[in-house]
């Protein structure tokens, strides 16, 4: 699929990812002879001042913050279409999820102990840097932890800030949101925030780096809220001092009073009970050529030149005779990456041949599904970006990052949210290689379907549904095949609406 060839005055060479709110491209500065991450807002998002803010506070919070562990924003900007962006540091050496993921275990051994000290210590100063500023992250987790090469050397910064939040406004109104296996209890239950919710984020890292493994497999914010005491840290083949395990464990602490009063004081402590171990080798952390060096600058290219950033396409199919409470995505499929929320307890009846039937917690939304697909399960809700309240949501996936861009897998969301027409735009999907014409159904419950082929998992569909005057439903569905996709879209159900 096309790409820009610009971002206002940078030239662009590839996109290096793409979620549910933004776009992230490698680009070139020619002024300054470097390679930049261009961040850019989806223009399906352009006009809901919700999202928007959100975005542009990023850019606020990270140029708040002077800090060589906190990603640097060196320019911000407007596209021609009115979409914002933010010219950030390029991480080289990618993130601290692909160093994980790059063992290939079942288990997460990636880094000595010394190195995961060091990336300890480096995101822990990060932190302390923004709570100074008073700033949370409120997402540390392994693909937030960028790697970059200064001076021959990797450096470890924080980056995404998109649940960033200013400690005033965090201490009066919070968002439900993070990831479940390294969300603090406080902030999975919507509670005021204060900096002891990002050292818990840090404790979990900690224990996962330390250990090989997370210290939960939570899959809900609802599992999260009241977690139960992890396992010991140590096992026969990764020992550890009994202090390392009740530092750590402290950090975990589900009461933030028992934690240590800072993320210095945690990691200091933490540093003392392995201080045998704790100083990592020159170079701490090897140069991989093989993650995401940029390679030679781009040829300049004419500012003229436009920006050919694909359309977000529309359209769904809805039979005739539908009704509010029960509605069919058929022939069309639609595929997005609003989902938000986790993966986790799962309500299910077992239906004919080898689907299965699921329902979300308040029986508002059910769908069929082939069986495998019920590994990774979400049923206690979602938070749209449109919105401040809590509305029905069901995922449903063979992984728990089914919905991830890259990811090779299957899985369906249904989310209801409020709103009284269907957007024009659905999410796009730079990954697939082509969106058909978008579909729009007038008679019965109104919809809005583009079906994308050529993704990484084969098909993904993106429908949202008019199910009530203040209702949207939006669907995604990704599939092997197209088969497959009908076969789920068909079976989605609403209830009392």
């Amino acid at each position: 699929m096309s790409h820009p060839a610009r971002l206002g005055r940078y030239a662009v060479r590839r996109r290096l990812g793409s979620g549910g709110f933004a776009t992230v491209w490698l680009a070139y500065d020619e002024q300054l002879d470097s390679p930049v991450a261009i961040k850019v807002l989806a223009d399906n998002w352009t006009e809901d001042s919700h999202v928007l803010r959100r975005f542009v506070e990023e850019g606020r919070y990270l140029r708040r913050v002077e800090s060589p562990h906190v990603v640097p924003v060196y320019d911000a900007g407007e596209l021609d279409d009115g979409r914002p962006y933010l010219v950030m540091a390029y991480a080289d050496q990618g993130t601290l999820a692909d160093r994980l993921a790059a063992d290939g275990s079942g288990e997460t051994p990636g880094l000595s102990v010394p190195q995961a000290v060091e990336v300890l210590r480096q995101v822990g100063a990060g932190l302390a840097a923004l709570h100074a500023r008073d700033v949370l992250h409120r997402d540390v987790k392994p693909a937030n932890v960028l790697f970059r090469t200064v001076d021959g050397t990797v450096r470890t910064m924080l980056g995404d800030l998109g649940l960033g939040k200013a400690l005033d406004v965090s201490s009066r109104l919070t968002m439900v949101a993070g990831t479940p296996t390294f969300v603090s209890p406080e902030q999975a239950q919507a509670e005021p925030l204060d900096a002891r919710a990002d050292q818990y984020s840090l404790g979990a890292l900690a224990y996962l780096l330390l250990a090989g493994r997370a210290p939960y497999t939570h899959t809900t914010l609802g599992a999260a809220a009241a977690p139960a005491p992890p396992p010991p840290l140590s096992t026969p083949e990764r020992p550890f001092p009994d202090a390392t395990d009740a530092v750590v464990r402290r950090a975990l602490a589900v009461d933030r009073e028992e934690r240590f009063p800072d993320v210095t004081s945690f990691v200091e402590a933490l540093e003392a009970t392995l201080d045998c171990v704790a100083i990592a080798p020159a170079p701490w952390l090897p140069i991989d050529p093989e993650l995401t060096q940029p390679g030679a600058p781009p040829p300049p290219r004419p500012a003229a030149e436009p920006l050919p950033e694909p359309a977000l396409p529309p359209a769904p199919v809805a039979p005739a005779g539908s009704s509010r409470g029960r509605w069919t995505l058929a022939a069309a499929l639609t595929a997005g990456a609003l989902v938000a929320g986790g993966v986790g307890g799962y309500v299910w009846q077992a239906d004919r041949g080898e689907d299965v039937r699921l329902t979300d917690d308040q029986g508002s939304l059910s769908v069929r599904v082939p069986h495998g697909w019920e590994r990774a399960v979400a049923t206690d809700g979602w938070l749209p970006p449109t919105s401040d309240a809590s509305y029905p949501a069901l995922s449903v996936g063979t992984r728990a990052d089914w919905n991830e861009p890259a990811t090779s897998a299957e899985g369906v969301f249904l989310g209801l949210f409020p709103g009284t027409e269907l957007p024009t735009t659905l999410p796009q999907h730079p990954e697939c290689d082509t969106a058909q014409e978008p579909v729009t159904e007038t008679s019965g419950d109104p919809s809005r379907t583009v079906v994308h082929t050529g993704c990484p998992d084969g098909v993904t569909v993106e429908r949202v549904v008019q199910v009530a005057d203040n209702r949207l439903l939006w669907v995604q569905v990704r599939s092997d095949d197209r088969a497959t996709a009908n076969r789920v879209l068909d079976s989605v159900e609403t209830h009392g609406i």
